[in-house]
């Protein structure tokens, strides 16, 4: 393997630890805002997702991509990517869960997998590489 593609490999392992530790912390955050200062659940959410944004601008522009760029600049494409790769997935997801794929149950004992859940996990894979490449080649390029 060349060193070109281990460096590819290597960042998009970096951006997948950079995502579940923001998943972490958007949890995190949408926890304290709602159960313990009481906080109202929809803006739990919101204030999670927000923070958890912001988190993964700042990992993926100094450590993952090691970007020069300005910060405006970036951070607008950044939250563009994030849109645009959302919408793919939502997309995705209703349309699995639309088809006669959503009508799968899988039953593992004490866990139900659904059509849905399926769904959203292909969904989630999708958003996964489409945002890794869309702030590969747009974001911090």
């Amino acid at each position: 393997m060349n060193l070109r593609r281990q460096a590819e490999i290597l960042r998009f392992i970096k951006y997948c630890m950079v995502g579940g530790l923001n998943t972490l912390l958007t949890l995190g955050v949408i926890f304290l805002c709602k159960s313990v200062f009481g906080i109202d659940p929809y803006v739990s959410n919101a204030a999670g997702y927000v923070v958890g944004l912001v988190n993964s601008f700042m990992w993926n522009k100094r450590w993952v991509f090691r970007s020069q760029g300005t910060y405006r600049r970036e951070a607008v494409r950044f939250v563009l990517g994030f849109v645009v790769c959302y919408a793919l997935q939502l997309g995705a997801v209703w349309m699995l869960n639309r088809s006669p794929f959503g009508l799968i149950e899988i039953d593992l004992g004490m866990i139900v997998i659904s059509g849905y859940g399926l769904a959203t996990l292909l969904g989630n894979i999708l958003y996964t590489l489409a945002n890794f490449l869309y702030n590969r080649l747009v974001t911090f390029r």
